[in-house]
């Protein structure tokens, strides 16, 4: 004899088995129908189009003035990198003492560099001759021991280098100083409790870790500089843009030589844009793998969101 429960059991009737239907997304080939139609007018017009001169472009594009402008562009930006973050680590530092006037001295070198225009700041360099005719080396304000011409020690070059350095550094210097507060204080402290100098808790502990929090945005300044240096050309450094300016001065190819110079910036900020994705790769494992998507955007995890 069965229960009452049992036979109320075999008489439940089963529920309907759901079925799942996915979410439809009308909006999203709605919008890839309209890019894949102005990405083939894009194309159509740089096919068709004759004012683009492509033969002018490949007849310039290895011309040795060309390659010769874009290593100096190469150096101006690797050179105005070197300085930014070697004097961005030690303002950022200095903002981070507990001295007051070595802080204070840090935040007014940040606060001028970056409220005062980059070209600006090149230009006064390229210059400095004009202020400073000698510059030496002496007593302050007592007797000075050597010499120097301001035009041999500082020529346009260096005067360039300057500028993009220095000006850099006070960016360097924020985005630094943001990668140190990421790193936990109780770290800090418990180094300082076995012992360590503050020089080796920031060697040995603190920028380790803050690397892939600075690694980014100094990869993005990288390439920005590259194409700031662009502005070296009102003071004829002889950079990438300043020889495309040159060029279509004398043969009034302006369209054509501007092309030139944009296949090589895109050129070298890809080969920086692959560097960056590596190196942040690199210092960023065990720390956010499931966000790190692949190279150019392929390889990422999929969403509900996306």
């Amino acid at each position: 004899m069965t229960s009452p429960e049992t036979d109320e059991r075999k008489n439940r009737i089963p529920p309907e088995q759901i079925v799942a239907v996915p979410v439809r997304h009308p909006g999203r080939w709605v919008a890839a129908a309209a890019l894949l139609v102005l990405a083939a007018m894009l194309v159509n017009s740089l096919v068709t189009n004759p004012a683009w001169s492509w033969d002018v472009v490949w007849q310039f594009l290895f011309s040795d003035r060309v390659l010769k402008g874009l290593w100096v562009t190469i150096e101006l930006t690797l050179l105005a990198m070197v300085i930014g973050v070697v004097l961005g680590i030690v303002v950022a530092v200095m903002r981070l003492s507990r001295n007051p006037i070595v802080s204070t001295i840090a935040w007014l070198y940040a606060w001028f560099f970056r409220g005062t225009p980059v070209l600006v700041q090149v230009i006064f360099w390229s210059y400095i001759a004009v202020l400073y005719p000698t510059l030496s080396l002496g007593i302050p304000f007592g007797p000075e021991f050597v010499y120097f011409d301001s035009n041999l020690l500082i020529p346009i070059f260096a005067g360039a280098v300057l500028g993009f350095g220095l000006n850099e550094a006070a960016y360097m210097s924020e985005i630094v100083r943001a990668g140190i507060l990421s790193v936990d204080q109780g770290q800090t402290e418990a180094a300082e409790a076995l012992g360590m100098t503050r020089l080796k808790i920031l060697r040995r502990i603190v920028l380790p870790q803050a690397m892939r929090v600075i690694i980014p945005p100094t990869g993005n300044e990288t390439i920005s500089m590259l194409k700031t240096t662009s502005l070296a050309s009102v003071i004829a450094v002889g950079d990438l843009f300043t020889q495309v300016q040159l060029i279509y001065g004398g043969n009034l190819k302006y369209v054509p030589l501007l092309v030139v110079a944009s296949i090589w910036y895109l050129v070298l900020t890809s080969l920086l844009s692959i560097a960056q994705y590596f190196i942040e790769r690199r210092y960023s494992r065990g720390a956010i793998p499931a966000r790190q998507g692949g190279f150019l955007g392929f390889g990422r995890p999929k969403s509900g969101l996306a």
